[in-house]
């Protein structure tokens, strides 16, 4: 356990704090040595692309996989709720697509959809998060950038 999450473990991280980081270091800044600063190590991700997930390991396989497919990758929160160690954010996902990318192939160019996140924090650290895309309007987007 790092000395952060001792930290953690004595004065916990307000839910919110904890969706910034999440969203600022793993996704925008991709720095996967954190995770075990902000989630829990049976941390569970269910994803609207169709991955569940168990640990730091899968996840940090995921976040790599969508970070090489969308270069640039941003996840910038529209609007973020919390109460008590539950979070729920809105959000608009984006990236150059550069690799194949939901069976589309790459051409270079941005997409953007919209989504919402649901976190459950315990003990200062991230423990579930459940995430569901506008996946219906974000392959519409990749269908017309690949005709064009």
């Amino acid at each position: 356990m790092s000395a952060d999450n001792i930290q953690a473990l004595a004065h916990p991280a307000p839910a919110n704090e904890l969706v910034r980081a999440f969203y600022e270091r793993i996704w925008n800044a991709g720095d996967l040595s954190c995770l075990p600063d902000l989630l829990s190590p049976a941390f569970v991700f269910k994803g609207s692309l169709g991955d569940e997930l168990e640990g730091w390991n899968a996840f940090g396989n995921y976040v790599r996989s969508v970070r090489s497919a969308l270069a640039e990758y941003r996840c910038e929160i529209l609007e973020c709720v919390t109460e008590a160690e539950r979070a729920f954010a809105k959000m608009r996902f984006s990236g150059l697509h550069v690799a194949p990318f939901r069976g589309f192939q790459p051409t270079g160019k941005l997409v953007s959809w919209l989504g919402a996140a649901l976190f459950r924090c315990k003990d200062g650290v991230i423990a579930e998060l459940w995430v569901l895309g506008d996946l219906a309007g974000l392959d519409t987007l990749l269908r017309r950038n690949e005709s064009v």
